[in-house]
């Protein structure tokens, strides 16, 4: 009979915990926009996301393999079997407070942040494949939001040129429907770089504690991510929606569309490449570069600044809660 370790168990459910606070905690990604504009209400909104990230979340592993292998060098961590825990304890209570105060922070950095603060408190700053980090973290971490600005921005202004000349009322009836549209690609993108994070991150433990012998994503934790993030979403995250959709730019449909759109497009193009970016940065950045289409003085900067010292202070703090979850695991015996 197979033999499963119990702290194995605690840390995949510890996993789908924070999975499930993810999908909570980013469903604003994908519905922000189309409730702000009034086109879908928040329930049916919420029940579409929660069902496209589903969908998305089961589309590929290259995100998965990043967060698997290419954070810690899984040869020296071998050895420290609570570590994973640790960084998961850092990242929900990261994304935990970060919720309570309706900031959209990176669920994805907090969990990043998380494996290395339980890194390097287990053996150091050796612990961490730094290339990695720096081609797949750190890059698309600056990239991603400049990309979503850029595009967004590109976007609109296409849209502008497109129909400057046609009724106001005809361009939103049409953008209303087609919102619906921009916002379902939106809800599959986040699935299919969000959930994969936490694939990885169980991918990882599983290795660690010699159940499997490769990183390879098996089935049932592609369909346990999946199903927690669905879930989570299912349960809104309800003040963030409220920031992203109404504090930082007046949104028209049009306006979503194009934000939606750029999102998704550089969301599931960062997929593809194995990038683990911030869904929430480039929707962000997105929704800022519509409204500077409009004029600079429509977009509400202060917003901007709140939220980009969140950013910046995602990966430290969820460091710092990681390695302070993981010398407390030490002291209780949990942690080798």
């Amino acid at each position: 009979m197979l033999e499963i370790p119990v702290l194995l168990v605690v840390i995949v459910i510890v996993a789908l915990i924070f999975d499930f606070t993810n999908g909570a905690h980013d469903c604003a990604n994908a519905i922000a926009t189309v409730v702000s504009t009034k086109v879908l209400s928040p329930r049916t909104a919420v029940a579409m996301a929660a069902v496209l990230n589903l969908f998305g979340a089961m589309l590929g592993e290259e995100v998965a393999h990043t967060l698997g292998q290419g954070i810690v060098n899984t040869d020296m961590v071998m050895g420290s079997q609570a570590l994973v825990l640790a960084a998961l304890i850092g990242a929900i209570a990261w994304n935990l407070i970060t919720w309570y105060y309706g900031l959209p922070s990176s669920s994805s950095h907090a969990l990043i942040g998380g494996l290395m603060g339980a890194a390097i408190t287990h053996a150091g700053f050796s612990t961490l494949n730094a290339m990695s980090i720096v081609k797949k973290i750190l890059l698309p971490l600056v990239l991603s939001p400049l990309a979503g600005f850029a595009v967004s921005y590109a976007c609109m202004s296409l849209l502008m040129l497109l129909f400057w000349r046609t009724n106001r009322r005809t361009v939103t009836r049409s953008f209303e429907k087609l919102q619906i549209v921009s916002s379902a690609f939106m809800a599959t993108s986040h699935g299919l770089n969000d959930a994969q994070k936490t694939m990885g991150v169980i991918t990882l433990a599983l290795f660690l504690f010699h159940q499997i012998d490769t990183i390879h994503v098996p089935l049932w934790v592609k369909l346990s991510c999946a199903l927690a993030m669905a879930m989570g979403t299912a349960l809104g995250g309800w003040k963030i929606v409220k920031t992203m959709g109404h504090k930082i730019f007046k949104l028209e449909p049009v306006h979503g569309f194009a934000a939606e759109t750029s999102a998704a497009v550089v969301i599931t193009g960062a997929s593809l490449m194995g990038a683990p970016i911030s869904t929430t940065h480039t929707i962000t950045a997105c929704v800022f570069g519509v409204g500077a289409t409009k004029r600079l003085s429509a977009v509400r900067w202060g917003i901007a600044g709140n939220l980009v010292v969140a950013w910046i202070l995602t990966i430290p703090a969820a460091a710092t809660m990681a390695s302070i979850s993981f010398l407390i695991l030490e002291l209780l015996g949990i942690a080798d």
